[in-house]
């Protein structure tokens, strides 16, 4: 413990024990965000190939001082101790929350990983700014607005994209990058089958190749544009359609309200598209006017609206693409 200068708190010390227990496994969790989540075991080899890319990345070695402010029972605060073990960094964690400031006489901070929701909390201390070599952003891409809105503040951010079968991210992407094109880790190849959909190329992990859900515009071998998930692609009235693009589409017309699109079944066109945001039913019909003055392919717009209190959140404050069950009101 003492050589890796670890700060332990609880989280920390349940996860050192399972890590220095004989088990090859490590026990993690989903996130939820695509569907029920679940309990999976990973291969500690994989964490360890994982965790020596992303240091190799970022330089992480035994001056490096890290911050995790994340949970320990999710795979991103399990890297980041995985990380600091691999390269005998200092590792200090802090409560999950929304809301965090960082510890004083930590000196430069190689790494933090955060979440969307952590935005607003570095954007309101930009003096953070100075003491953070680089942010990994995880747990879903913020929006543009929110990424320039870091650059211009200071910060030095990527985007990760990975799942927690690949133990982590395999791919990252500049925050400032309009284009959001994320590069692979090395060691790290992609392709894309039938569907359109990526396949990751991993030989020195277990895995070796995994087929994925998500529709990407293939770059090159070891680059991509993510576009959307196959399995929430739209088809209305023979027009495909995915959330993600529709969402981007859209987010000019929101401003900052939080929102996000999903379908239902429509007896005419076979599935809709669903705006749901956060909010009043009264915004709807101004929200709808905006967007049919802006965007011209009428068949591109939602087909209702749904206003709801507070959306549906993952524990790391992912949007859940799910239709309310019992929404505030709608039309």
């Amino acid at each position: 413990m003492g050589r890796y200068g670890l700060f332990a708190m609880a989280g920390l010390d349940d996860f050192l024990e399972e890590w220095n227990s004989p088990s090859p496994y490590v026990k993690a969790h989903t996130s939820g965000s695509t569907g029920k989540p679940k309990d999976i075991l990973l291969l500690k080899s994989d964490m360890r190939q994982s965790a020596l890319a992303t240091n190799a990345f970022f330089g992480i070695n035994e001056h490096s001082v890290l911050v995790v402010p994340l949970s320990m029972g999710y795979i991103a605060g399990k890297m980041m101790a995985v990380r600091a073990l691999e390269a005998g960094a200092r590792l200090i964690e802090i409560p999950p929350a929304k809301e965090f400031r960082l510890p004083d006489n930590t000196g430069c901070i190689s790494l933090l990983p955060v979440v969307p929701l952590h935005i607003d909390c570095l954007l309101g201390q930009p003096d953070m700014a100075s003491r953070i070599k680089n942010l990994l952003i995880g747990g879903g891409a913020p929006d543009f607005a929110q990424c320039k809105a870091l650059a211009s503040a200071g910060y030095r951010a990527y985007i990760s994209y990975g799942m927690t079968e690949t133990c982590s991210h395999v791919a990252l992407a500049r925050a400032d990058d309009e284009l959001r094109r994320y590069h692979a880790m090395p060691g790290i190849s992609f392709d894309v089958d039938s569907r359109g959909c990526l396949i990751v190329e991993a030989p020195h992990f277990s895995f070796k190749r995994l087929v994925t859900n998500d529709v990407v515009e293939l770059l090159s071998n070891t680059s991509f544009c993510w576009r959307g998930r196959i399995d929430g692609v739209i088809n209305s009235g023979g027009i495909k359609m995915l959330p993600e693009e529709l969402e981007n589409l859209y987010a000019p017309f929101l401003g900052s309200t939080p929102f996000y699109v999903t379908k239902e079944p429509h007896p005419l066109w076979g599935e809709a598209v669903v705006l749901v945001y956060e909010g009043c039913m009264d915004m709807a019909g101004d929200i709808e006017t905006s967007m049919r003055q802006g965007i011209s392919d009428s068949r591109r717009l939602p087909k209702r609206y749904i206003a709801v209190n507070m959306l549906p959140r993952t524990y790391n404050g992912k949007i859940q693409r799910i239709i309310p069950r019992e929404p505030q009101d709608g039309r």
